[in-house]
């Protein structure tokens, strides 16, 4: 059975753990083994995370199956729209409808914060996600490159799904 468990700060630790096994696994068809390190250490780690709850207004959840955390995601309120800013799942469990479920899950927390709106950047490449996320119904409404230091940038859509 699948649950949705809101990330304590206690378990930050463990969301960092998965969040840099899961981004090692999955991103090495798209990214440099030293982009991975530094987005994971930059956006992941569990100072980040920390920053993130702190100062960023971000929530994370474990995506649990059968008492396993087997993935996670973050989303950050933002004033006018539920920024999406992480959905993985460790690659045994994915194509099972897991991330669909989730963003059931996303879309109800969106709605019980009063938002009209959610919004995502997804990397201009990971092209299963991108169908993943218009099956959903999101629409591209943007296109940004941003630099995140060390020269290296995130080449992404941004993609919004209409409440």
């Amino acid at each position: 059975m699948t649950k949705f468990i809101k990330v304590k700060k206690e378990d930050i630790k463990e969301l960092a753990s998965l969040a840099s096994a899961i981004w090692h696994e999955y991103w090495p068809v798209l990214l440099t083994p030293e982009q991975i390190d530094y987005m994971v250490e930059n956006f992941q780690s569990e100072n980040a995370i920390n920053n993130q709850y702190d100062n960023e207004n971000y929530t994370y959840y474990f995506i649990r199956e059968n008492d396993k955390n087997i993935g996670y995601f973050g989303v950050s309120a933002k004033q006018d729209y539920l920024f999406l800013s992480k959905l993985y799942i460790s690659k045994d469990y994915r194509a099972k409808g897991l991330g669909t479920m989730a963003f059931e899950k996303i879309k109800e927390i969106a709605q019980n914060q009063n938002y009209k709106k959610i919004q995502l950047t997804v990397n201009k490449h990971n092209e299963n996600t991108i169908k993943a996320y218009l099956k959903w119904g999101f629409k591209i409404i943007d296109s940004v490159v941003t630099d995140i230091g060390s020269g290296f940038v995130m080449d992404d859509y941004i993609m919004s799904f209409e409440l």
